[in-house]
């Protein structure tokens, strides 16, 4: 499955340079869902690169994921308004009941993690996003709630699928 995505990426790309790589390293995690390491390879044998310099590119960029998403996608909005109402302590907390760290994904794939620099909901400050859905006013105690309810939303969606 990741090399047919990636191929289908570099077709678009038939004699791609090095100028060429953030857009391949854009459509192949658009495609893909995140740079996978067979990825970075055939990436870099397409550029002629090194997979080292696809790499040092990649990891430039806050853009690019070397793990897939999470079922549930939490994004922490670190924006000004989102500071001064207390994110950093919001991310904390999430970080601590997820038990993973930013650019992560559980163990069991239900939660990723992710920071970004503003949702544009700064008048419902602190904001965390959820699969995009927002969630307002966020303190430290309702972490655990809204956790809770993906947790409890991914199992009904098992034993429904079961």
């Amino acid at each position: 499955m990741v090399t047919a995505d990636v191929d289908l990426v570099l077709e678009r790309y038939p004699n791609a340079s090095r100028d060429s790589l953030i857009p391949i390293l854009q459509d192949v995690q658009q495609a893909h869902g995140y740079l996978s390491r067979d990825a970075v390879v055939r990436i870099g044998a397409h550029l002629r690169l090194p997979a080292s310099k696809i790499y040092g590119v990649a990891t430039f960029y806050n853009q690019f994921r070397f793990q897939p998403q999470g079922v549930n996608h939490v994004q922490v909005c670190r924006g000004t308004a989102c500071h001064v109402k207390g994110s950093a302590a919001i991310l904390d907390a999430i970080k601590r009941e997820l038990k993973i760290d930013i650019g992560q994904t559980s163990r069991d794939g239900q939660f990723s993690l992710e920071i970004v620099a503003c949702i544009g909901a700064c008048g419902l400050a602190p904001v965390i996003c959820v699969n995009g859905d927002f969630h307002a006013g966020v303190s430290t105690k309702s972490v655990a709630k809204i956790i809770a309810s993906y947790r409890k939303a991914s199992q009904n969606d098992k034993s429904e699928n079961s």
